[in-house]
């Protein structure tokens, strides 16, 4: 078995889709509609549609422009390379940070925190050997907000 995506409800595709991009660095992979049900679908991911990769499911229900978080809903979390980093390009991409980088409490692994514009959190967790990988795999400079350069 393997994980293959994680899928999440959003009130407007296009927006979502540009915050995930935009301001998270994701790729769009693929997109699908379905009129009979009446909703889009919209996979992103940081692997190209590598088949290793998890990646982000979008669903929007059309005519439903918002939902109700529950309970139950943490977060997603994303491994990045530089925390404090990464929150800068998030901001200055006009992401939303809840809470700033710095180390979780009762630790030293550093954390942060922005959220969606469907109010969505998602954990950036520092991992410093992502930096290794990510000069190994070259991406436009500027083209992913979470890359430490």
């Amino acid at each position: 078995m393997r994980f293959l995506h994680t899928m999440l409800r959003v009130g407007d595709l296009q927006r979502s889709i540009d915050f995930y991009t935009r301001v998270l660095g994701m790729q769009l992979l693929r997109t699908s509609e379905n009129p009979e049900y009446r909703y889009s679908l919209a996979f992103l991911g940081f692997g190209g549609g590598n088949p290793d990769q998890a990646e982000l499911e979008l669903t929007c229900n059309w005519g439903v422009d918002s939902y109700d978080m529950g309970s139950a809903y943490g977060h997603i979390a994303l491994g990045v390379p530089d925390a404090y980093a990464a929150c800068e390009r998030i901001k200055a991409a006009g992401g939303q940070v809840t809470r700033e980088a710095g180390p979780v409490k009762g630790g030293s692994t550093v954390i942060a925190f922005v959220t969606d514009p469907d109010g969505y959190k998602i954990e950036l967790i520092q991992r410093p050997a992502l930096a290794a990988s990510a000069a190994t795999h070259a991406a436009p400079a500027g083209a992913d907000p979470l890359r430490s350069v």
